[in-house]
């Protein structure tokens, strides 16, 4: 497309927008500013790329509105270059495309298990007694959805998903490669000289519009259910314990892990490698940085930081003295010289 015709996508997607250039200038990609090519439009969110401006084979760029760009650079300014640039993306090269498999001859189908209209499913799929699934499905090869499952409407499942029997799942839910809903929690109790396990009788609920990364995994209950609310997110090997509660729309990165029974509430977001002890709740709107472990529950609207994780202006605070901690040694050394000088001259003195 041209980028005047890209300009007004942006505009009626709600994302305002000024051109400063040519309109005309055909528009056939989306890459980053160090590896676009002619006729790609790239994007300018983090201020620490703005050199790149300079040296990008970019035919056009999505900048912030007060940019300064070279003379000879076409550009999209608007107030969210990322939000820009994401529409963008969607608009120029659309979502992954599928393959088409209808129902596959080689899938496993139980006889009572009901598939709703226009399923595309592909071989070496198994599908147990009483599963319900819902219309315009997608289900990639070697998947396993076990005895009474319950998937909602337009589902996409990827290579080798395994859905442990009873679990639930909501509309418009996608989950990646090797993702695993519904195994056994960590339920064992000390019994004399062995571990005995207690059984796993609850199940797992994934609510509407839910994406899940590659290899994660979803415990089940010991009783009751583990809960993923609605339009939450996860990156890949995100591990969540048996019955924890995930609100609404949270944001997850790699490699979170949950010990069990964790209440997690609305628009949370954790980066990567986070770890939370079992039995705590993290309220709204809760940002907790990258490593950090968490020990104790935390309040809404709080950004957290260490291990164990403390209000990220303490810890930097903290950091910030620990970098000095050699010279305040040395300077405690010669303090408490000093002192034992001191003390010397008045015991002379006495």
């Amino acid at each position: 497309m041209k980028l005047g015709e890209l300009a007004k996508i942006l505009t009626e997607s709600g994302i305002p927008n000024q051109l400063d250039g040519d309109p005309d200038i055909p528009i056939h990609g989306v890459n980053t500013l160090a590896d676009a090519a002619e006729g790609d439009i790239s994007f300018l969110s983090n201020p620490k790329y703005t050199a790149q401006l300079g040296q990008t084979r970019a035919s056009a760029v999505i900048v912030p509105e007060d940019a300064k760009l070279p003379t000879d650079l076409s550009a999209l300014r608007c107030r969210s270059p990322y939000s820009a640039m994401a529409t963008a993306t969607i608009a120029i090269h659309g979502y992954r495309k599928h393959p088409q498999w209808v129902m596959d001859s080689r899938i496993e189908i139980a006889d009572s298990a009901r598939i709703g209209p226009n399923a595309n499913i592909g071989p070496f799929v198994t599908i147990s007694q009483d599963v319900t699934i819902g219309a315009n499905a997608t289900i990639y090869p070697g998947c396993y959805i076990g005895d009474r499952v319950s998937i909602g409407d337009d589902v996409l499942l990827y290579p080798n998903v395994v859905i442990y029997d009873d679990s639930q799942i909501g509309d418009r839910v996608t989950l990646h490669a090797g993702t695993v809903i519904g195994e056994d929690g960590l339920g064992y109790v000390h019994v004399e000289d062995s571990w005995l396990k207690i059984p796993q009788i609850g199940r797992v609920v994934i609510e509407d519009d839910v994406e899940m990364g590659a290899g994660c995994t979803l415990d089940r209950a010991t009783m009751g259910e583990t809960r993923i609310g609605s339009g939450s997110k996860f990156s890949d090997q995100v591990l969540i314990g048996h019955g924890c509660k995930i609100g609404r729309n949270c944001m997850f990165v790699g490699q979170v892990g949950l010990a069990g029974s964790v209440t997690v509430g609305d628009w949370v977001t954790m980066g990567g490698q986070v770890g939370v002890a079992g039995h705590l709740s993290i309220g709204d709107n809760t940002v907790i940085n990258g490593k950090s472990g968490v020990w104790s529950s935390i309040d809404a609207d709080m950004t957290v930081l260490g291990n164990p994780a403390i209000e990220v202006k303490r810890y930097r605070r903290q950091a910030a003295t620990a970098r000095k901690l050699p010279e305040m040694r040395e300077q405690l050394q010669r303090l408490e010289q000093e002192v034992a000088r001191l003390h010397q001259r008045l015991d002379h003195d006495e």
